[in-house]
């Protein structure tokens, strides 16, 4: 089993806040079946959020939707949910990150 599928085993499903869906769609135009989508497609980059893990385990994930949107999401785990905190388009250098993790997976896993 590969590192993503350890993490995600388990799960089942997502769980949305309607104040953080909104605010996802009206700052940053993505839907919430599109910030699903970015988690569940591979190739997936993920990575553990110090800066906003104060009160529980926060993750930033690199993936793409299937009409190939580029997206970050914020989420935490709350089992057996993933909870989406935000989701928007990729910085530049999330990009390149992105990029750069597909030509080489070995070094991004």
């Amino acid at each position: 089993m590969g590192v993503l599928e350890e993490f995600f085993a388990g799960l089942e499903g997502f769980e949305w806040d309607e104040g953080n869906s909104d605010k996802n769609w009206r700052q940053h135009a993505v839907r919430q079946g599109e910030a699903e989508q970015a988690l569940l497609n591979r190739p997936l980059l993920l990575a553990l959020d110090l800066k906003h893990s104060q009160q529980e385990p926060r993750f930033i994930a690199l993936g793409r939707t299937d009409a190939g949107r580029q997206l970050a999401v914020v989420f935490t785990v709350r089992t057996p949910r993933v909870r989406v905190i935000s989701a928007r388009t990729m910085s530049r250098t999330e990009r390149r990150t992105y990029a750069r993790a597909q030509a080489d997976p070995e070094a991004y896993s």
